[in-house]
């Protein structure tokens, strides 16, 4: 589901950080104390070997993918997905996973839909995938009201721009208005079919899934090619591979930067010591706290809250993601100063990492 996110303006100590948790505290609310065990989430890891994520050994991980980023990337979206296909089929198993994403381009000119759109081409053990995800210029999520005015515009907009990836994908997928959202729908309905990135209209992505490891391989290159002449930034996410099949996927052309993303069982109070592990590029984030703003606003509309500690090389930061503003636009910047205790600005997460 689409969040709002809003994130704190400057970088805090991790002890500022945990002041931030006893005032929430003393509002009533129940946030993580130092010794608790939360779950970190770890991304944009940078590493040179495979092997190098032996360096969070002291902790539990799991969900462990390692990615492939190639930025400025020019080249033949059809042979690069080859490529890694030959090295999954020698190492494919139950479990095991790789995708490719590449942008592409949304042809028509639109307002509220932004033209620079995602697709990912994917294996898994039994069968192959395409992925489609679109990214909107605003975020309004299911039960907000702000878009209502213009929910004709971001229908239309939101079903040309599936069709577009529909027909060159050659996908028999039906596109349809169904109780003022807009409905994606397979013409066979045995076939597996996902909808989901739902914001206030409709889904934001789609996937569909088939048996033949070769379906979509010519279809999702000329889809990738609609973002020519614009060089591209590529990904390929691998997971649940063994040390061997990652040393050998390390060797598909050209090179890449390698990046581990994961999530870490560990107590509140070691988030200091994974931000060293994974400088300078890592990024970590865990939730300080959950809770519904009707406890706190009882006149606001009630929406579900996440506060959450961020880290990086800049430092330690606070965001909150909410599933919809319970308050109106204009209050709440305010409400969350007052709430963390220190400036937010509103600040959406990107669509496509």
């Amino acid at each position: 589901m689409r969040e709002r996110r809003w994130e704190t303006t400057t970088s805090l100590t991790f002890s500022q950080v945990l002041v931030v948790g006893e005032r929430l505290a003393a509002l009533g609310l129940k946030p993580a104390v130092p010794a608790r065990d939360v779950i970190c989430y770890v991304e944009e890891w940078t590493v040179k070997f495979p092997e190098d994520f032996d360096q969070l050994d002291a902790w539990s991980t799991e969900d462990v993918t390692l990615i492939h980023v190639r930025e400025g990337w020019r080249g033949d979206f059809f042979l690069l997905v080859g490529a890694y296909h030959t090295v999954y089929q020698r190492y494919q198993d139950v479990g095991t996973y790789c995708s490719i994403s590449h942008p592409w381009r949304i042809r028509d000119s639109l307002r509220l839909h932004d033209p620079r759109s995602m697709l990912w081409l994917g294996f898994r053990h039994a069968h192959s995938f395409v992925r489609v995800r679109l990214q909107t210029k605003d975020v309004i999520t299911p039960g907000e009201t702000r878009g209502d005015a213009e929910r004709a515009q971001w229908l239309e907009e939101r079903r040309t721009a599936f069709l577009e990836a529909i027909t060159l994908l050659e996908l028999p997928v039906e596109t349809l208005v169904e109780k003022q959202q807009l409905v994606l729908r397979p013409v066979d309905p045995s076939v597996p079919f996902f909808c989901s990135w739902p914001d206030a209209f409709g889904p934001c992505q789609f996937e569909y899934n088939t048996a033949d490891a070769y379906e979509f391989l010519v279809p999702a290159s000329k889809l990738a090619a609609t973002s020519a002449p614009e060089p591209a930034g590529v990904r390929a996410y691998l997971t649940g591979f063994s040390e061997d099949a990652l040393i050998e996927f390390h060797k598909v052309e050209p090179p890449a930067r390698s990046v581990y993303r994961c999530s870490v069982h560990c107590p509140l109070d070691d988030l200091p010591e994974i931000r060293s592990v994974i400088e300078p590029d890592g990024r970590l984030y865990a939730t300080l706290c959950e809770f519904q703003t009707q406890e706190l606003l009882p006149d606001g509309r009630d929406a579900s809250a996440i506060i959450g500690v961020v880290g990086s090389r800049a430092g330690f930061g606070i965001e909150v993601r909410l599933n919809k503003a319970p308050l109106s636009e204009e209050m709440m910047v305010g409400w969350l100063d007052q709430l963390i205790g220190h400036p937010v600005v509103y600040a959406p997460l990107p669509a496509f990492v």
